[in-house]
């Protein structure tokens, strides 16, 4: 999945987009033997945050975003861009706080190209918050 994703997280960069990845890869990253078809990124819900990702996703060849602006983006607390890799960009997620979770972000890289991910405790405590039977095994799993 990493590999589908190298050149939007470059774009994220190079926009200086201030985003976390959360969610399955977050999960699989930090240990949890799971399959995820998409990345989930919470975002700083900021409007000039909201415009760079755009942006970023339109650089990195995302065609969906180019039907929304970031004042639409921001007015959701999901929106899902589908196209060659799917990307759920998020405003809002159970038990986080994007400030904090950014000040404890962790940035791993792939083949060279970094990335800002939440680190274990906060992807923990927001799998418990978001309370899914998928969330609270992963959540069982990175505790273990």
């Amino acid at each position: 999945m990493l590999n589908r994703l190298k050149r939007v997280f470059s774009c994220l960069e190079t926009h200086e987009v201030r985003y976390l990845v959360i969610g399955g890869i977050a999960a699989i990253l930090h240990g949890v033997p799971r399959v995820t078809l998409d990345a989930d990124l919470l975002i700083d819900g900021s409007s000039e945050n909201a415009a760079r990702l755009i942006s970023a996703l339109r650089e990195a060849g995302l065609g969906t975003a180019f039907l929304i602006e970031a004042d639409a983006l921001l007015a959701q607390d999901i929106t899902i861009f589908k196209d060659r890799v799917r990307v759920d960009v998020m405003t809002k997620a159970p038990g986080l706080d994007f400030e904090t979770a950014w000040q404890r972000r962790e940035t791993p890289a792939y083949e060279g190209q970094r990335f800002f991910m939440l680190c274990k405790a906060d992807l923990i405590a927001s799998k418990r918050a978001a309370g899914r039977p998928q969330d609270i095994e992963d959540a069982r799993l990175l505790e273990l």
